[in-house]
């Protein structure tokens, strides 16, 4: 693409392309928003994965179809991303199959056992999120919640507004 000796291209070709394709990457960033990034749904999360395999991809490409193609594979993600999250705002069905339900694993400092098997969550990751959650005693923790995400929450304090845990399983 750059060089006669594939050493020199093959260097030419990462320093060159991986830029080209990041700044490909932050401006459709910029058009579509920081939400494809996000990642609220297992989609989102699966989007942002691969775009940074094709991010890898484009930096070793080895022709110039195969780079503009890896470019417009992004812009198909980033589009199909789109497309999604604008569903999922118009319909309860499309965001009822897209979603995770957040799922309670500890109420009133009651660990659920049968929850934490149901989720596949170790009693350690949720001990180690009380660590960083600054819970100091069982007792005082009123809700562990694993989200949507992925994430585990720690809900702590006297009063807890109905609609932070309305609708959780």
């Amino acid at each position: 693409m750059f060089f006669e000796s594939d050493i020199y291209d093959a260097l030419a070709r990462a320093a060159i392309l991986t830029p080209l394709a990041l700044f490909w990457i932050v401006f459709l960033t910029r058009i579509v928003g920081l939400r494809s990034f996000s990642k609220m749904t297992a989609f989102d999360f699966v989007a942002t994965v691969a775009t940074g395999s094709l991010l890898a991809n484009a930096g070793v490409a080895t022709n110039w179809p195969d780079f503009v193609q890896t470019l417009a594979a992004i812009f198909a993600l980033f589009l199909v991303q789109m497309i999604v999250a604008w569903s999922r705002q118009r319909s309860k069905t499309v965001q009822h199959i897209l979603d995770n339900n957040p799922r309670i694993l500890m109420r009133d400092g009651k660990i659920d056992e049968q929850a934490l098997r149901d989720t596949r969550t170790a009693r350690s990751d949720v001990i180690a999120k009380l660590r960083e959650a600054n819970a100091l005693e069982l007792g005082k923790v009123r809700y562990v919640v694993l989200e949507a995400t992925g994430d585990i929450a720690v809900l702590h304090g006297d009063r807890i507004d109905d609609e932070l845990i309305d609708k959780i399983n």
